[in-house]
């Protein structure tokens, strides 16, 4: 499945709690639209170590990172690049 669909799937059910889905546009801020509050932000860090398998560690924890679909997209996918390089 599209990492874009996954991340748009979890916060819709698991913290907005709705089920019709990720009404904000991809560029939309988390935090500037009230998506997301900071243990939301907890709970998105945890499903992406858990489900991309990886680390995220206190230097990755930026908004450039973190603050909308796309930019969280493009972090997960930069992130598997770079560990599938190293195996």
């Amino acid at each position: 499945m599209d990492t874009k669909i996954k991340i748009k799937q979890y916060i819709a059910q698991n913290i907005l709690l709705v089920d019709q889905g990720f009404a904000f546009d991809d560029d939309a801020s988390f935090l500037d639209q009230g998506i997301i509050d900071s243990l939301g932000f907890m709970e998105l860090v945890a499903f992406v170590e858990n489900e991309c398998g990886i680390q995220i560690g206190p230097q990755d924890l930026v908004p450039d990172n973190f603050d909308s679909v796309n930019k969280l997209n493009r972090y997960i996918n930069s992130r598997l690049a770079t560990a599938r390089c190293r195996a």
